[in-house]
C-alpha cells in the first residue's frame, strides 16, 4: 500500500462520516460536491460533523481515492469506514430512505 493509500485508509477508518469532495462543506467547488453536502443536510447531518477532504488541495489524494475505492468520480462518501458512493448514489439512497439508515439519522424519508 502506498503512502497515499495509507493516508486515505487512516482518514476513512478514523472518521464517522467522511466526504472526499472538491472544496469544503462551506464552499463546495463543484455542483456534485455541493449536492452531496445538501443530501447529508437533508438527512439531518450537521455539515460541521462531517470530515471533508478537499481533493483540489492534494493531487495525490485526488488520484489515490479513485484507486482506493475503485470509483472514478468525486465526491465520495464513507460512513463508518464503508464506501457508500458518489452524489448520484447518495441521492438514490436518500430517496429510498437507505442513506438515512446508513447514517443512523433520525430524518425519515417522505413518501
Amino acid at each position: 500500500m502506498s503512502d497515499t493509500q495509507q493516508r486515505i485508509d487512516q482518514l476513512v477508518k478514523g472518521s464517522e462520516v467522511l466526504l472526499f469532495m472538491k472544496g469544503s462543506a462551506a464552499f463546495p467547488m463543484c455542483g456534485f460536491s455541493g449536492r452531496a453536502i445538501q443530501i447529508l443536510k437533508a438527512c439531518g447531518v450537521d455539515p460541521k460533523s462531517v470530515t471533508t477532504v478537499n481533493v483540489l488541495e492534494d493531487d495525490a489524494i485526488r488520484q489515490g481515492i479513485k484507486e482506493y475505492s475503485n470509483w472514478p468520480t468525486i465526491p465520495q462518501l464513507y460512513v463508518k469506514g464503508e464506501f457508500v458512493g458518489g452524489s448520484d448514489i447518495m441521492m438514490e439512497m436518500y430517496q429510498s430512505g437507505e442513506l438515512q439508515q446508513v447514517l443512523g439519522s433520525s430524518a425519515s424519508a417522505q413518501g
